[in-house]
């Protein structure tokens, strides 16, 4: 269907005249349209994001960035608020995003104990407001790994990031050691510095420094609230609106446990007090409105048998709208090389994932998935492909491509989520590992021989992406008008140069299967029960793949257009509104690739129509 804009697909397809985008009123010089300055901030509501109008929100995006961990940017993401702006543009054009989880680091905010350093919050800040700007939601976090990195010296085999030097110094906990250890992580577990230095946070021990007696944990807070009043103070109402709220604490672990405690009894005693304590802080910083981003014991939904431990914020009770489990996947036994071969199969994820959406929902709060991803080389680097595309789709659908059109109603809600990692500087970094101009790190993520960033720059400074950009700019759900009730994105990303499609598409559809299956484009399907969202409407994010010109939409809504994404760049997105029909009703949307002709479309309308009428939607 050369020639066809998609914003006259969808109304011309059921009569009417079509929608341009002006006509819902442009916002932000024409970059957005009227209602999104009322839509970025996020609240909870339930086991669901909402903005302002009520609609239902999925956060969609990365982390930005690794970086944070090293020395050479001074604890910041980037070298410059040009380089900011730069991969803040190419999150929204090429990633597909509408978030970021944006790292911060405690050795660099206190460097002395007591003292916060402002040069740093500014120079946070203003790279924020850059991610704030093309309208990219942030949530930031303070950022660890094997508690900080100077409890390792300059002959260590490993890194670590986040305390400052002079809560190690205190301290004194010695000499680091792993023993034999063939990944990093095993520090946690096995190196008694990191260890001893973890649990003395948890237990707030108190350490003697040159300004006085202070409890670690007590000076932690003491700097966040700082930090968070800093954001608060220096970002406008505008952008801090954007600011969806605070990740207090990355992968939480006990470091040891006290005697009969195992890490569903320390997340209750130890971990959840914390989480408690940070709130009041946010509360005192100004941040009162926003939830807490709140993760449980790193460990909780591992998938390694000898490493999985009971947790998840168990025996906590609901958590309300002040906070948002928070929390991270990776499919550990493929990146060991050892106990999985073999790549991933449709619906691989399916139940590491709705462990997630059980705990979302006997929290009674949303559910963010954080950090997933896979290395991009060494020995487990030819999964990556498949694995983060079953990532996805788990993500996107409790069910797995053979059961989705059969079992629709089990869909389930759609993750939000941030892949691990957004680095512009992939492969080109200048690290000093742990100060040793001897051990200058260059290759991947110059951090502990990780390479999972998703982008670098070319030979001629431009952003890349390193992964198939049909598997990272995606469509989804941005903003829904009620309530989801099922989705999935068939991506059809390449691997190896061969399409990969797990989407089992139904017999009894033929002009379905006949459109979708033949093109070798990517397709979605939404279905969502209408709701009160004072005319606002449902919203998916178009990858850039989508050429409106030949692209496809098949709804039951007459009346639809295509908009900027808020925040002056070329992502698009496709509106879809519900106006004059009764709150409660289905409505369901595809979306393709695919071109088609009227025949076909009217043809599909009517298998999609009679399919959506015959499920029992919960």
């Amino acid at each position: 269907m050369g020639g066809t804009a998609l914003a006259v697909l969808v109304s011309g397809l059921y009569g009417g005249a079509p929608v341009a985008a002006a006509e819902w009123g442009t916002a932000d010089g024409g970059s957005g349209v009227a209602y999104d300055s009322a839509a970025t901030e996020v609240s909870v509501r339930g086991a669901r994001f909402v903005d302002g109008y009520g609609r239902e929100v999925v956060l969609r995006g990365f982390n930005v960035s690794g970086e944070t961990k090293l020395a050479e940017n001074g604890g910041l993401p980037f070298a410059s608020v040009a380089d900011a702006r730069k991969s803040a543009r190419a999150l929204r054009e090429q990633g597909g995003a509408n978030t970021v989880r944006f790292l911060l680091s405690w050795s660099a905010a206190e460097p002395e104990p007591g003292r916060v350093d402002t040069t740093y919050l500014r120079q946070a800040t203003a790279q924020i407001r850059e991610f704030l700007k093309v309208g990219l939601r942030v949530f930031p976090d303070f950022h660890q790994d094997l508690f900080s990195q100077h409890l390792f010296g300059k002959g260590s085999w490993y890194q670590g990031d986040g305390a400052p030097r002079w809560v190690i110094e205190a301290g004194g906990y010695g000499k680091e050691f792993c023993g034999i250890c063939v990944h990093w992580g095993q520090n946690i577990t096995q190196n008694q510095a990191v260890k001893n230095a973890a649990r003395d946070f948890w237990h707030n021990r108190l350490l003697t420094t040159e300004n006085g007696t202070i409890g670690v944990q007590d000076a932690f807070l003491d700097t966040a609230q700082k930090t968070m009043a800093y954001l608060a103070g220096h970002l406008d109402a505008r952008e801090f609106a954007g600011v969806a709220g605070f990740d207090p604490y990355n992968e939480p672990y006990a470091g040891q446990y006290a005697k009969g405690e195992d890490n569903k009894s320390w997340e209750q005693h130890r971990l959840w007090p914390f989480y408690e304590r940070f709130r009041a802080r946010m509360d005192a910083a100004g941040w009162r409105a926003k939830p807490a981003f709140v993760e449980p014991g790193m460990f909780w939904n591992s998938n390694l048998f000898f490493m999985k431990q009971p947790g998840g914020l168990q025996g906590v009770g609901g958590l309300g709208p002040r906070y948002v489990f928070n929390t991270h996947f990776y499919d550990q036994q493929t990146m060991s090389g050892f106990f999985k071969l073999d790549k991933a199969k449709d619906g691989q994820y399916n139940g590491d994932f709705n462990l997630v959406r059980d705990r979302s929902r006997s929290l009674e709060t949303p559910a963010v998935v954080s950090e997933f991803g896979h290395p991009l080389t060494g020995t487990s680097s030819d999964k990556a492909p498949s694995v983060v595309k079953g990532e996805y789709q788990a993500l996107d659908s409790a069910l797995s491509g053979a059961d989705w059109w059969r079992k629709p109603a089990g869909s389930g809600p759609v993750l939000s989520s941030t892949q691990w990692q957004w680095d512009l500087y992939n492969g080109r970094h200048r690290e000093q590992m742990n100060g040793n101009p001897d051990k200058t790190l260059t290759e991947g993520d110059a951090w502990n021989g990780e390479d999972l960033s998703a982008v670098r720059l070319d030979g001629q400074g431009r952003t890349e992406l390193r992964q198939d950009h049909r598997l990272i700019d995606r469509l989804y759900p941005s903003a829904v008008a009620g309530r989801t009730l099922a989705f999935v994105y068939e991506d059809r990303s390449r691997e190896e140069g061969k399409a990969t499609s797990w989407n089992q598409l139904p017999a009894d559809m033929p002009h379905l299967k006949r459109l979708l299956g033949s093109s070798g484009q990517p397709y979605g399907v939404l279905v969502w029960r209408g709701g009160d969202s004072d005319g606002a409407p449902t919203e998916l994010h178009l990858p850039r793949g989508f050429d409106p010109e030949t692209s496809t939409v098949v709804s039951d809504l007459g009346e639809g257009a295509i908009a900027a994404e808020p925040g002056g760049t070329n992502a698009r997105r496709l509106l879809l509104s519900a106006v004059g029909r009764d709150p409660g009703d289905v409505h369901f949307a595809l979306v393709t690739g695919a071109s088609s002709t009227p025949d076909e479309r009217r043809a599909v309308l009517g298998e999609l129509s009679r399919w959506a009428e015959s499920v029992r939607w919960p």
